[in-house]
């Protein structure tokens, strides 16, 4: 276990000391102003445990001792500013949900991928183009294929898929069990019905043609609790001297959590400040309020192809003629041209 002890007075907030213990030994560092201590305070991975083809996953709702959530349990108790961690795991029935690999052993099961994404899963090209999501699934299961093969290992023949479950405490469709409860051929049963294979070949396929491993997490979406100002502590906290939080539980103005970027921010921020660096942060993508951004979204989300390209009744196709016909010569049409819109 590890555990942080802070000097707080007159204003000022210094990391002391340093305690770790393991295994009945108790190793100590003590701090000086001028040591600098990074703390990541939160995993949304903590507590997740692995399952198999035949078995299931622990649900683990605790925290345990040693885990990251307890160290921020512990630092948050020593000031108000640290934050307040219980507002994150304290409920795991309302963030948890479940991440589960397929790896299919042969070519039965991508047609039905196939059919579905329009696109070859061994093309070496990326596949889903996104996250699929079986919108009447009772799990909200969702599926993504990425560029095949993913490991330099894979043989050329196999694909592997991403799978993740929202609702883990329902019943699935066709395996009528929650799926916290399944094992990870049951998992891919399930899957398989949504792709819709054939009900009399579904299990063949889970139990011959793919292995497929869950892994439950319990605080997967720890980082959209319900929360209000203060429940992260800020990146360096108001009197910090040596000491910074990093990671997805710190304050961030402006920024989404669940990124790569969002965590790197906070090292920066970190560093910058407590060394004094006179050096700016990268502003946070503001993509929501520039128009061309959007547009490229909305292609991208067609593949590429022009809106103009949409399936449209005759109606629908007299108004879009009209409408072109307004901005002829514009810079409207020129910008929709310019990114693929039209």
């Amino acid at each position: 276990m590890i555990h942080v002890r802070f000097d707080i007075h007159d204003g000022q907030k210094v990391a002391k000391r340093v305690e770790l213990f393991t295994e009945g030994h108790q190793d100590f560092l003590d701090l000086t102003e001028n040591d600098y201590l990074f703390i990541t305070n939160g995993s949304n991975v903590e507590n997740s445990s692995i399952g198999g083809q035949g078995k299931t996953c622990e649900y683990i709702r605790e925290i345990r001792p040693g885990g990251s959530f307890d160290l921020w349990r512990k630092i948050a108790g020593q000031d108000s500013s640290f934050g307040h961690p219980e507002k994150f795991y304290g409920n795991p029935e309302e963030c948890n949900w479940m991440g589960v690999t397929v790896n299919t052993l042969d070519g039965r099961i991508l047609p039905y991928i196939k059919n579905i994404c329009q696109r070859d899963p061994l093309s070496g090209r990326v596949v889903t183009g996104g996250i699929v999501t079986a919108r009447d699934s009772g799990w909200l299961l969702s599926w993504t294929i990425n560029r095949q093969p993913q490991f330099h290992s894979q043989p050329k023949d196999q694909c592997l898929v991403w799978l993740y479950g929202l609702f883990t405490n329902r019943p699935g469709d066709f395996v009528r069990k929650n799926m916290r409860d399944c094992t990870g051929k049951e998992i891919c049963m399930e899957w398989l019905y949504h792709l819709g294979v054939p009900a009399d070949q579904i299990e063949d396929l889970a139990t011959n043609s793919a292995r497929t491993i869950p892994v439950m997490m319990p605080f997967a979406s720890a980082y959209f609790m319900p929360r209000s100002a203060g429940d992260r502590p800020e990146v360096v906290p108001d009197g910090a001297v040596n000491f910074a939080f990093l990671g997805n539980f710190a304050e961030v103005p402006r920024d989404t959590v669940f990124t790569t970027e969002y965590s790197i921010r906070t090292a920066m921020v970190a560093v910058y400040t407590l060394m004094n660096i006179d050096r700016g942060v990268p502003e946070v993508w503001g993509s929501i309020y520039d128009v061309r951004d959007l547009l490229k979204a909305a292609i991208s989300m067609r593949d590429g192809r022009p809106l103009t390209d949409m399936k449209l009744s005759l109606k629908q196709k007299i108004a879009v003629g009209k409408a072109l016909d307004f901005i002829k010569g514009t810079d409207v049409e020129k910008l929709l041209k310019e990114y693929g819109v039209i």
